[in-house]
């Protein structure tokens, strides 16, 4: 090979000061094309992928953050209980909870409100689809677990029908 090598128009000094404004640079690459020849300067990916932890169920974390607040307040527990007699809807899927079909819409339920097997109490956002959650019940809505537009894991409860 000779001293002064060319390719795509530049030497083999021009390429190293690409190479080197790559490596330590903002630039991830660079790519030359002239003809039938072509550069790509591509800098050394070091990132070392990192072990996903396994999702801890909802009820795990919920025992966890409710232990020492039962601790504290015996009151609490008495209240849980009470508040939990019904049918408890849960979420069917993990997502965003949505009260109405619009933010200028009246919402699906209220407290107090009675509803019907087959009507629609909810919608859950996953993955940019608006999923309808129907009830399961008849009765009236007693409680409202969760807060509009908050995220919602798999089978967590939403609200209590009695």
């Amino acid at each position: 090979m000779s001293e002064k090598m060319i390719a795509c128009n530049l030497d083999y000094e021009e390429i190293s000061k690409l190479a080197d404004k790559v490596e330590k640079g903002s630039l991830s690459k660079i790519k030359i094309k002239n003809g039938d020849c072509e550069i790509l300067i591509e800098k050394e990916s070091k990132i070392v992928s990192q072990p996903v932890p396994a999702p801890v169920p909802p009820t795990v974390i919920q025992a966890a953050v409710q232990t020492p607040v039962q601790n504290v307040q015996d009151t609490s527990i008495e209240t849980k209980s009470e508040e939990e007699s019904g049918n408890i809807v849960k979420s069917p899927i993990v997502g965003t909870y949505y009260a109405a079909p619009g933010p200028d819409k009246a919402p699906f339920v209220e407290i107090g409100k009675k509803v019907k097997k087959g009507d629609v109490i909810m919608i859950i956002e996953s993955m940019k689809l608006m999923n309808e959650v129907k009830s399961e019940f008849d009765g009236t809505v007693k409680k409202i677990l969760v807060e509009n537009g908050s995220a919602v894991e798999y089978d967590q409860p939403v609200m209590i029908i009695e």
